[in-house]
């Protein structure tokens, strides 16, 4: 390549101190496919464990949550689990109360240990149990209490980065420490829970999940009743968490899904637009992502980005259950979703 002349030179100062760049400087970021800036990553429950316990003692909970956040080393410092997610491990004492609050973005919560605290959402209290789903949709009053005599811990998932990106963040704390209950415990779990049945005398179709709690008890009776199907050679037994009325992801933003692993199977290796948080709910094994192997097993954490290529195996005694949060719905909606096998 020629050297620049001083009339090039001249021309680019001149659109740079006017904070233009032209094409030619920055057409590789046009990349053949993408290349996002967060990496493959595992959180390990062995040193989860050991942040659970100890935050017990050294955070207090008040008006923010006892929730310690994920954040990718390839984001430099910023609040992410992938370039749209991110990922938290909450933890609630018995007899605490995180007070009410809301905000945009979208959360979910999957209930990794304890039993019997609740949250309480738009005046409704879902009480939560191992395994169990809960939806926190956005701006949606919400607040969490512990009434038991055991530490609840479950990871949080939230579109985060999404909505920050967007500049579409809202946040306000509630008056009170508490939210007022005007509905029955567990009463979306009474009208919507019954798999493919929903009331027909409501007329509102929210864009999100009017069923607040998947219980766990039902998602596995779903899951083994199909152990001894084909299933997918990318996923295994993998079943989505759909709107019970509209049979579409459970929020507009964010998709929930969990997949059975049955002994001694291995998966094919695909990519995938869009990117994925999986928890690992039991049993061992190993997730190969693009070459490097992490092994995992329950309480474990991982980070998937977008188009890595990515296979799953079962290399334990038993049955394995991973559940996943991803911004599919996004990719999809706007019609980037793509994938390719090895």
């Amino acid at each position: 390549m020629n050297a620049p002349t001083k009339l090039e030179d001249a021309f680019h100062q001149l659109i740079h101190q006017n904070h233009l760049w032209g094409l030619w400087e920055i057409a590789s970021q046009m990349t053949p496919h993408p290349r996002p800036e967060a990496i493959a990553h595992q959180w390990k429950w062995s040193v989860l464990e050991q942040v659970v316990k100890q935050s017990a003692t050294a955070v207090p909970v008040g008006d923010e949550r006892r929730a310690m956040q994920l954040f990718n080393p390839g984001l430099n410092g910023q609040w992410a689990t992938t370039n749209t997610l991110i990922a938290a491990v909450q933890v609630l004492l018995p007899g605490e109360i995180a007070r009410a609050h809301r905000h945009t973005p979208a959360a979910i919560r999957f209930i990794m240990q304890g039993n019997g605290a609740y949250t309480a959402v738009e005046g409704e209290k879902v009480v939560m149990h191992e395994g169990d789903l809960v939806l926190t949709p956005s701006w949606q009053w919400h607040d969490h209490g512990n009434e038991t005599q055991e530490t609840v811990v479950w990871m949080d998932g939230l579109d985060v980065p999404l909505t920050k990106a967007l500049n579409c963040i809202f946040f306000q704390m509630h008056d009170a420490r508490r939210a007022e209950e005007s509905k029955p415990v567990n009463g979306s779990k009474a009208l919507y829970g019954h798999g493919h049945l929903a009331p027909t005398w409501v007329k509102e179709r929210p864009r999100f999940s009017p069923l607040m709690l998947y219980s766990f008890d039902q998602t596995m009776e779903a899951l083994h009743a199909l152990r001894e199907r084909e299933g997918s050679p990318y996923e295994g037994i993998a079943l989505e968490y759909t709107h019970p009325q509209t049979g579409g992801p459970v929020m507009p933003t964010m998709s929930c899904r969990i997949q059975l692993l049955r002994r001694g199977e291995k998966l094919k290796a695909r990519r995938v637009t869009g990117s994925s948080v999986f928890h690992v709910v039991q049993g061992q094994g190993r997730t190969l992502i693009d070459g490097k192997p992490f092994e995992w097993a329950k309480g474990d954490i991982i980070a998937l980005p977008s188009w890595a290529l990515h296979e799953h195996a079962n290399t334990g005694p038993g049955e394995a259950i991973l559940f996943s949060i991803s911004d599919r719905p996004v990719i999809e909606a706007l019609g980037f979703y793509r994938e390719a096998t090895s």
